[in-house]
């Protein structure tokens, strides 16, 4: 028991408070009820009014213009290939899948060998491609005695194709590498790309030019038209569009290797274009 005069608090559960509501405010209750909601759907009207008005406030109104004048300019930088992609490939034949990825692997073996005594390293060496293949022969079935005898399919044997990316950077000897891997065994090569190692700088180059151009002919023309330019509101930039060098030497060991010298591959020029946009306000 309390102490006299103490404060006396009663917990209330929820079976209480709907007892206390129902039995003794049922009216007091539900007025309580409808003025939440009452002050509820004031206030969803009233946010609703303000959005209302603060889109209005762009109803009718047009894009705000500015005077502009757009020019574009063309940066092209001419330079001589300091990379050499191409790839050799190995394909041998045997009876037994064994047999033929054993040579096959002796062979491949060897043109990395002969690439990193002329000086390849092995970042610059990739393995591109590995396969097996099921060689079958159509035959005659003799088994049958009826005429024309049926073809059946026979296996006669298994090829192997490995083929081997290289990166040459001494563009000099690209003659003597391709001699290398024939004689070591390569049956077929890709064709020679001539790229660059790094192209940002070229690239760099191109787009200045290209911006050079663009200004020079912002600047003439606000002159013929009296107006003066102040900032720039917009910049496009395209291209990049080196011209692939190629040299043909998709041929066969016979054709690129054996006794005879391998020609001289001249490299020529890649072309490298950049085109660029620059639009100006004006006043």
């Amino acid at each position: 028991m309390p102490a006299s005069g103490g404060l006396i608090i009663k917990r209330f559960n929820m079976e209480d408070t709907k007892s206390f509501f129902h039995h003794n405010h049922p009216k007091g209750a539900l007025k309580a009820v409808l003025s939440l909601l009452l002050v509820t759907l004031i206030v969803y009207i009233s946010v609703g009014i303000s959005n209302q008005i603060k889109t209005g406030r762009y109803i009718g109104q047009g894009v705000v213009s500015r005077n502009t004048i757009t020019v574009s300019g063309t940066g092209e930088i001419y330079a001589k290939p300091d990379l050499a992609i191409t790839s050799f490939t190995v394909k041998t034949e045997a009876k037994a899948v064994e047999e033929a990825i054993a040579d096959n692997t002796e062979k491949m073996n060897a043109i990395v060998e002969a690439m990193k005594g002329a000086g390849i390293e092995d970042k610059d060496l990739k393995t591109t491609d590995f396969n097996i293949y099921p060689r079958y022969e159509y035959r005659a079935d003799y088994s049958v005695e009826y005429w024309p005898k049926p073809e059946k399919r026979v296996l006669v044997g298994y090829e192997v194709s490995q083929s081997l990316e290289v990166k040459i950077r001494d563009m000099v000897k690209i003659g003597d590498i391709i001699q290398k891997a024939v004689d070591a065994g390569a049956n077929q090569a890709g064709e020679l790309q001539f790229t660059f190692d790094d192209p940002d700088g070229l690239k760099n180059q191109a787009r200045e030019e290209a911006i050079k151009e663009a200004k020079e002919k912002a600047g003439l023309l606000a002159k013929q038209l009296g107006v003066k330019l102040t900032k720039i509101t917009n910049f496009s930039e395209g291209g990049y569009y080196p011209t692939p060098m190629y040299y043909d030497s998709a041929m066969s060991a016979k054709e690129i290797g054996g006794s005879e010298s391998i020609p001289q591959i001249e490299t020529g020029e890649n072309k490298i274009t950049v085109n660029i946009s620059i639009t100006y306000e004006i006043n």
